[in-house]
């Protein structure tokens, strides 16, 4: 068995780039709008700019398929996903918190995000 008979390995490295400012983005954001739906890379800031210009709308907004009338209650659990912790990192960059680039975020600096909603 020569050399050139054995498998190689390869690392593939995916680096996101921002849609709006050429920065290095930190996640997809995906959304729809008049039937059209969106897909834009975006670093953590202009991410949590996208999701706090929409805030008033998505708050008063149902989300798809509910039709708004009574009937049986939906239960949604929410969970502190990528998207959740990316705005919690910018809101506390831009409020003077210190928290890591990666990892867990300290409560004290969730909970202040949280009261501050």
């Amino acid at each position: 068995m020569s050399p050139y008979d054995r498998a190689m390995a390869q690392k593939k490295i995916v680096t996101l780039i921002d849609d709006l400012d050429g920065t290095e983005a930190s996640e997809t954001v995906n959304f729809a709008l008049d039937g059209t739906s969106y897909e834009l890379d975006l670093s953590e800031k202009n991410a949590c700019a996208l999701r706090q210009a929409l805030r008033r709308f998505t708050a008063a907004a149902r989300t798809e398929g509910s039709s708004g009338r009574p009937g049986r209650a939906r239960v949604t659990i929410a969970s502190a996903g990528p998207s959740r912790n990316a705005e919690i990192r910018a809101w506390a960059h831009s409020n003077g918190y210190s928290v890591p680039a990666r990892g867990r975020i300290p409560q004290p600096v969730v909970a202040a995000f949280d009261a501050g909603r």
